[in-house]
């Protein structure tokens, strides 16, 4: 279900469709639905006529900087949107596995409050207590979350809710940048994908504050669905997992550049910007202990260099597509 609400959001190079067209053609019995997550009538109706075995919603305004100027629309997308789901899984599909796409803004901007050190390429946690990184257990409250931080974390404590509350098979996953080679990135959503676009086009990419340095782990998509996929297959009621890279699939923005710039063969073209955004983390990684405790068989396959990898191959075809006689066909 998506009425490519993302083109709407980041405008044309936000555009979902021609991933649809991919999944239409390439699986056998997709059914799409084109219809507003805000639209509660709709979505009641939706899970009523299909009941489904299983919900995995992905739905969001997705950024930070682009919530502050539409509030309504980010709340009513991000926290009612899910409310209207998780309403509609309780009335006819309540045992079917419900998992909710959350986001590491949830904690806000607390996580910079943990001493750090700086090396030459990226900042790291100087405290031993976050050596694997981030755990669940890590507070979300009195911090700055930015508009879109906030209406995540209303969804996510309605998902946990629903499952504490109402006995349902629900959980939380609190993603870092998940990515890969069917992503569209733009430049207020999708580190890796818009960071790679911007170096096979020869664009200027935007590095905001803290040097370059700051520190993201990067989890495949494919890598993402596995786990939805086990957790599916043997759910928990309310339950949040941190997922992302962890620390070995973590990377700077500077380190983005060295690899993005080692695989498409080409210089990466920067300006940097003396302001961080707000409530961005300096430093954030996800411990993955909790995940794989809890589902042992589930493990990262994907590098971080593999993902970079895939990410330019996929946009070299794109742009190849779309800009047949451009130097931004060619990487």
């Amino acid at each position: 279900m998506d009425n490519n609400e993302r083109s709407v959001f980041f405008g044309p190079e936000g555009d979902t469709r021609w991933s649809l067209k991919r999944l239409q053609t390439q699986i056998s019995g997709y059914r799409h639905f084109d219809l507003d997550i805000r639209n509660r009538e709709g979505v009641l109706r939706l899970v009523e006529e299909v009941r489904p075995d299983a919900i995995v919603h992905t739905a969001a305004q997705p950024s930070h900087d682009r919530a502050a100027a539409i509030p309504f629309d980010d709340f009513d997308t991000n926290a009612v949107g899910t409310l209207n789901f998780l309403e509609a899984a309780r009335r006819s599909s309540p045992e079917a596995p419900f998992v909710h796409m959350s986001t590491n803004k949830v904690y806000g901007d607390r996580p910079n409050t943990i001493a750090l050190r700086e090396l030459e390429t990226r900042w790291d946690y100087a405290d031993a207590q976050y050596e694997h990184g981030i755990p669940e257990t890590f507070s979300i409250d009195q911090s700055k979350h930015s508009l879109f931080g906030a209406s995540k974390v209303a969804s996510d404590v309605m998902v946990q809710e629903y499952g504490r509350y109402f006995n349902m098979p629900t959980c939380c996953l609190r993603g870092g940048c998940l990515t890969g080679p069917n992503h569209s990135g733009v430049e207020l959503h999708g580190f890796l994908s818009y960071l790679v676009r911007c170096n096979l086009e020869g664009r200027e990419y935007k590095v905001f504050g803290y040097k370059g340095k700051q520190v993201r782990d990067n989890i495949h998509s494919e890598d993402v669905a596995n786990f939805i996929v086990e957790f599916c297959a043997a759910p928990r009621a309310g339950e949040v997992y941190n997922i992302g890279g962890g620390k070995d699939n973590s990377c700077s923005i500077l380190e983005a550049f060295q690899i993005a710039e080692e695989f498409s063969g080409k210089p990466q073209r920067y300006v940097y910007v003396d302001q961080n955004r707000i409530g961005d983390h300096i430093c954030y990684y996800s411990d993955l202990r909790k995940m794989k405790s809890h589902y042992p068989k589930w493990t990262i396959t994907r590098s971080l260099r593999d993902t970079i990898r895939e990410i330019t191959e996929s946009w070299n075809a794109r742009l190849s597509v779309s800009q047949p006689a451009s130097a931004g066909a060619r990487g």
